[in-house]
């Protein structure tokens, strides 16, 4: 064989730092040895992955079209190494959620994981759809589970669960005591706490209010669904989150749901991977795992 694994994890680290330095440190390589490496591979081959600006080493054509290849082997080889090593079923894990998805659903998610294969290593990257979705397609994730809709080539993308946005207001708000039926210009006359653009709870809620949007007066964007909770809860305005955010609020009546026949704020949960990601064990039983909870939730 005319190349090393050693030699492909320097191709793909110097991919996603743009750095020789970085790359070396991050594989505890000396920048010599990470150096000589990436020349012994392309010279061994005749070509060139990257172009030389200054101190970054940007991807070129032929390097961009042989990465997705080079991480696929890598992929196999922990695969393989971790059956060696440990006999498991699956081996470590990079999950990626958004916000909601992250903080009320992933984490059970994990708890079985981890169960079922208590010597494999999982972790959890949490940030809204934009962020999970750059991820996934740099690899920097296996998995992701996110609540705005996206197309991309690279993509595959899996219909997961159906969820529900709630529109709600604080106990004090004068929409409380009217709860029901509210109309576009109750809409139009309310104060909005939001979820910020590029998130997919703001992506659904635009499609929701279609139409009405110019109207609307946004007093706040928070990134974080509990800010936003604890927002509303001061009357600070109203606000627009997934239900499986608010359900415990709702029970102990700290926050009141508003009901907007009007509007349609169902949605569509995703699973996302990168179709050229090798489908390790790991990945495997995750995709297990979802479906298995998402036949429980029907």
């Amino acid at each position: 064989m005319r190349y090393t694994l050693r030699q492909l994890e320097v191709f793909v680290a110097i991919a996603h730092e743009q750095n020789l330095t970085r790359a070396a440190d991050r594989l505890a390589m000396s920048q010599s040895a990470a150096s000589s490496a990436l020349k012994d591979l392309e010279n061994q081959f005749g070509l060139q992955l990257f172009d030389r600006m200054g101190k970054r080493l940007q991807l070129n054509e032929q390097g961009r079209l042989m990465r997705p290849k080079a991480e696929a082997l890598l992929a196999q080889a922990r695969d393989f190494e971790q059956s060696l090593l440990q006999h498991a079923e699956a081996g470590p894990l990079n999950v990626g959620a958004t916000l909601s998805i992250g903080n009320y659903m992933a984490v059970g998610l994990m708890a079985d994981y981890m169960k079922r294969y208590p010597q494999s290593a999982i972790t959890l990257d949490v940030g809204n759809t934009r962020h999970i979705v750059d991820k996934v397609l740099n690899y920097d994730l296996d998995v992701g589970l996110i609540e705005g809709e996206i197309n991309h080539p690279d993509l595959e993308i899996i219909p997961w669960r159906e969820d529900e946005l709630a529109v709600f207001c604080d106990r004090d708000n004068p929409l409380a005591s009217n709860s029901t039926n509210l109309s576009d210009d109750d809409l139009r006359n309310a104060q909005w706490i939001l979820r910020e653009a590029g998130s997919g709870t703001r992506q659904a809620f635009d499609r929701a209010m279609h139409g009405l949007l110019p109207d609307l007066h946004i007093a706040l964007e928070l990134q974080h669904t509990e800010a936003i909770k604890r927002a509303v809860e001061a009357g600070l305005g109203i606000g627009c989150l997934s239900l499986i955010t608010l359900a415990d609020a709702f029970r102990r009546g700290s926050l009141i749901r508003l009901d907007v026949p009007a509007r349609d704020f169902s949605r569509q949960l995703y699973i996302i991977v990168h179709k050229l990601k090798y489908r390790s064990a790991g990945i495997n039983a995750w995709l297990e795992l979802c479906q298995e909870q998402s036949d429980n939730h029907e």
